[in-house]
């Protein structure tokens, strides 16, 4: 490159980045100005950004698909409860005001889904997992 392409600048560092930048330069084969020009060129190639921010956002993707997908399994299953609780309330008659034998049996039925919904909670499995059944 020859001095026409070249522009001059003068421009102020801190001392501490000061005494680094004079100790790279002092190594054979290095100069001030091609050091300044490779580290500008690198800076302006990614964009002035930092790498941190880089990093934060490849991270803020990633979390953001993941919870784009629990979103829409939130919806499925609770579709999926919606459409079996209404075909239960559809295909059974609804029990007699003094039939008192089945409202105990319901209850029962019931004390024991729930318990066996909070078991199954605790040991951490799934009854359906579309991933294992495919």
């Amino acid at each position: 490159m020859s001095r026409q392409d070249q522009v001059r600048y003068q421009l102020f560092l801190p001392a501490s980045v000061s005494r680094r930048f004079e100790a790279l330069a002092a190594k054979p084969g290095a100069n001030k100005s091609s050091i300044l020009a490779a580290a500008l060129t690198a800076f302006l190639d990614r964009g002035g950004a930092s790498e941190l921010e880089e990093q934060f956002a490849i991270r803020l993707n990633r979390i953001s698909g993941q919870l784009a997908r629990i979103e829409r399994n939130g919806h499925v299953e609770l579709e999926s409860l919606a459409l079996f609780i209404r075909y239960m309330l559809a295909v059974n008659a609804p029990l007699a005001e003094e039939d008192e034998a089945a409202r105990a049996i319901g209850r029962d039925r019931f004390s024991a889904f729930i318990a066996r919904v909070g078991q199954q909670l605790a040991t951490g499995r799934r009854t359906f997992d579309p991933e294992l059944e495919a």
